[in-house]
């Protein structure tokens, strides 16, 4: 079904703005009409999309990692995750974050699910694969600013990690939770 075919879907943007070029996106000023008629501009942030990777061990441990990020100025736990390249194709880019970020390689990649990180301001769609068979091939080869550490997470740290409200990345919890969902024991 297009978005014209569905009600109260029908594309109210009227013309865009680009008002930033970023390394990885742009930010759009975007006319919209409101439920009352009246012409608005509100700013979008468009993104090419994104991958977020779960490496699941033969033996049950996540490959996880311990990320600095200097926008929150914390240490998270998070998966591996990137940026689509120009015309990559989601697989080919899980492939590549899960090598460049953690040094492992997959004897298989799954796709899980995609989902918009954040529609109220950004055009981004995160991919989500599960990489089964994660084993280590070589070293990271990680970007200038990227200060990250592998660690391997058995389910029952996971849990505890979880629980604890330790895991506070939103493509993580995402991928993690639904995961665990598709994949519990039947009750």
């Amino acid at each position: 079904m297009d978005r014209e075919d569905r009600p109260g879907e029908a594309d109210d943007r009227r013309d865009r703005r680009r008002l930033l070029t970023a390394r990885k996106f742009a930010v759009d000023a975007v006319r919209v009409t409101g439920r009352s008629g009246a012409e608005l501009e509100r700013e979008v942030v468009v993104h090419p999309g994104a991958v977020v990777v779960l490496p699941l061990r033969e033996d049950g441990r996540v490959v996880m990692l311990r990320s600095r990020r200097f926008a929150v100025d914390e240490t998270l736990w998070e998966l591996p995750a990137g940026t689509l390249e120009p015309g990559e194709a989601p697989a080919s880019c899980a492939a590549r974050e899960l090598q460049e970020e953690t040094g492992y390689t997959a004897a298989r990649l799954e796709p899980l699910h995609a989902f918009f990180t954040t529609p109220g301001f950004c055009s981004e769609r995160m991919h989500a694969f599960v990489a089964a068979g994660a084993r280590p091939l070589g070293r990271q080869a990680l970007g200038e600013t990227e200060r990250v550490e592998v660690e391997l997470v058995s389910p029952a740290r996971l849990d505890e990690l979880l629980a604890r409200g330790d895991i506070v990345d939103g493509k993580t919890l995402v991928t993690l939770l639904l995961w665990r969902h598709l994949h519990a024991p039947a009750r």
